[in-house]
């Protein structure tokens, strides 16, 4: 019982926020989180496929998306910006273009932006995205679990908590192993805790990462 809350949602209005704002009529208000999800799985899916051939595995860390009366702006916080942009920042256009195609905004402007990321191996998410990388080229989870914590502890945050659960190395029994760097106080609320869990697809089936990440101030 006292597991089950989510890091994220435990600390929303103290010290983390909503990554979708907006004022929404009663009738629309159902329509507005499905088309928010159609847009970051989008946006994911492109980026996978942009970056497919570089070592540094997506590199999103988080989309805000804010909705105005005629603008829906969209923020995609990267710690690899470089990645995304080709020649004359064809790869924006691109993405626009197709998300213009695929959503329909009716009369509102649609405007993406890339926000970079100074410490980038402090984002629980691309830790994740590297991690699960890392499992589904038969790496072993301890090796990558390390080596993890080893790109973790160039950044200037205070500590993590890694866990991977699965079939690991290709056992038949699943199992769940962790590891911690620093401290990581998930019960404190006033403690900027970040948090990820983001499935690999590995030959053995699906195995689940979860990362915490006790976040500087």
């Amino acid at each position: 019982m006292g597991r089950k809350i989510h890091p994220l949602g435990f600390r929303l209005s103290v010290n983390q926020k909503h990554y979708s704002h907006r004022f929404a009529q009663p009738k629309d208000y159902p329509r507005f989180p499905e088309e928010d999800e159609k847009i970051r799985t989008r946006i994911e899916k492109y980026v996978q496929k942009h970056i497919k051939n570089s070592s540094n595995y997506g590199g999103i860390a988080h989309i805000e998306i804010q909705r105005k009366t005629d603008l829906i702006r969209i923020e995609i916080f990267t710690g690899f910006p470089d990645l995304l942009i080709e020649e004359r920042s064809l790869g924006i256009d691109q993405l626009k273009a197709n998300m213009e195609e695929s959503l329909d905004v009716g009369n509102q402007k649609l405007q993406i932006t890339l926000n970079d990321i100074i410490q980038p191996y402090g984002e629980p998410r691309i830790l994740a995205e590297h991690i699960a990388s890392q499992l589904e080229n038969r790496v072993a989870f301890r090796r990558t679990m390390k080596k993890a914590i080893e790109l973790f502890k160039k950044t200037s945050n205070k500590g993590i908590k890694i866990q991977i659960a699965g079939r690991l190395n290709g056992n038949e029994m699943a199992r769940s192993e962790w590891v911690r760097e620093g401290r990581v106080p998930l019960q404190t609320i006033r403690a900027p805790i970040g948090y990820c869990y983001h499935p690999a697809q590995t030959i053995y089936g699906v195995s689940g990462i979860k990362i915490w990440v006790f976040q500087d101030t």
